[in-house]
């Protein structure tokens, strides 16, 4: 099967989506599928060669309360045009599909059969503000979708308020050969000092103000403990190292980027993963990376994370914008080391379920029935035009 996986996000700058896109791909590479990946980019993607196609420049636009680097440019249809005239996907699979520009202007040409991924959940949807004209052309577009899927019921509950129709529910998967406990741990930490680690954007959603503050308050009892911070964001990292320097709080360290081929290690690195966001979140990735390498984990009691942690199995869940339950959590874990390794050892098997061999087959059967729901609605059709020009020969 041909297929193009089309992402609205840049696909030079880390985030869940391009992860998810770019572990699809390797996967149905692997099983024999030709894919492309359509998708702007603010630098070359040399890793990819011939099967990315870049389509558009990113530029930094506030989307529910995070920064979305998608092209705005209204002058991409030829060059879409030029490259599906070319290709002859058999399917193309969009990314969050609404999101403009590049998304809106493949489904607005569509120019092979389109299924659509939505993964966002919580917040202001961006297409409630603007007029009841732009929503009209939103929902043209939308009807223009052969599938609809959403990664988790929590993801479809938030699409579904405001484009009510069919979806099947697909989550988010990871790759658990990459994600495994066999990865040598990050040597600079592995001193034997109790590592939490907090892996995610420095954004205020993300939650990281609630766990430096629940660190300060454990730090006193248990001071051979160090906080690791992974991920991207500038303007907060420099307002939460203020707060460090004022509380002399001592072993935070703020790691910033880290390489794919590198996030494991940290995960090995740790003892705990903590991720205590305040809410939209679909799923929760992060947690199923850390189970895959056999890590404990605390995490918000929100909706998208309740989908694949359970309280008490895999770790502990709590109250979300709570320091002082954040802290108690973490002396817990940070006292019983044997319950660490019981909770690490049923993260494992757990993460295997959403394992990318598996959601693959998922994805790839969703194609097969998408397309076949599309060609009998042709032949419907053209029997259907078939009669109207005999009864019209016959008058």
């Amino acid at each position: 099967m041909k297929i193009a996986l089309v992402s609205p996000y840049d696909f030079g700058t880390p985030s869940g989506v391009v992860s998810h896109i770019s572990c699809l791909e390797q996967q149905f590479t692997r099983m024999g599928h030709e894919v492309k990946i359509i998708a702007p980019a603010s630098k070359a993607i040399y890793t990819l060669g011939n099967r990315f196609i870049r389509i558009g420049t990113p530029r930094p636009i506030p989307v529910s309360g995070s920064i979305a680097r998608i092209t705005t440019s209204l002058r991409l249809e030829s060059q879409i045009k030029d490259v599906f005239d070319r290709e002859k996907f058999d399917i193309c699979h969009l990314h969050e599909p609404l999101m403009p520009m590049l998304c809106t202007t493949v489904l607005r040409l569509k120019r092979a059969p389109m299924v659509g991924t939505f993964h966002a959940s919580g917040g202001k949807a961006w297409y409630t503000m603007f007029s009841p004209l732009a929503k009209w052309y939103l929902d043209r577009w939308f009807n223009k979708l052969d599938g609809r899927i959403a990664v988790s019921q929590v993801a479809f509950k938030y699409i579904n308020t405001y484009f009510p129709a069919d979806y099947a529910i697909i989550p988010n998967g990871i790759d658990t050969h990459h994600f495994n406990n066999g990865v040598k741990p990050i040597d600079a930490f592995n001193d034997g000092k109790t590592n939490i680690l907090f892996v995610g954007r420095l954004e205020k959603r993300k939650g990281f103000d609630y766990l430096l503050e629940a660190y300060r308050l454990i730090k006193q009892e248990v001071p051979d403990c160090r906080l690791i911070q992974v991920g991207t964001g500038v303007r907060l990292r420099k307002k939460y190292e203020k707060r460090v320097s004022q509380h002399a709080l001592a072993d935070v360290h703020f790691t910033g980027y880290a390489t794919y081929s590198d996030l494991p290690r940290y995960y090995k690195t740790a003892d705990i993963a903590c991720f205590p966001s305040t809410g939209w979140e679909s799923q929760g990735i992060v947690l199923l990376e850390a189970m895959a390498v056999g890590k404990p984990i605390i995490a918000s009691d929100i909706d998208g994370y309740s989908s694949v942690l359970t309280n008490g199995v895999e770790g502990i869940s709590v109250p979300p914008r709570n320091a002082e339950k954040l802290a108690e959590a973490l002396l817990k874990l940070i006292k019983d080391k044997n319950l660490r390794r019981e909770m690490g050892d049923r993260g494992k098997p757990r993460a295997m379920q959403y394992d990318w061999s598996l959601l693959a087959h998922k994805l790839l059967d969703f194609y097969t029935e998408t397309l076949n729901k599309v060609n009998h609605h042709q032949a419907v059709t053209e029997e259907k035009s078939s009669q109207v020009r005999l009864a019209s020969g016959q008058h």
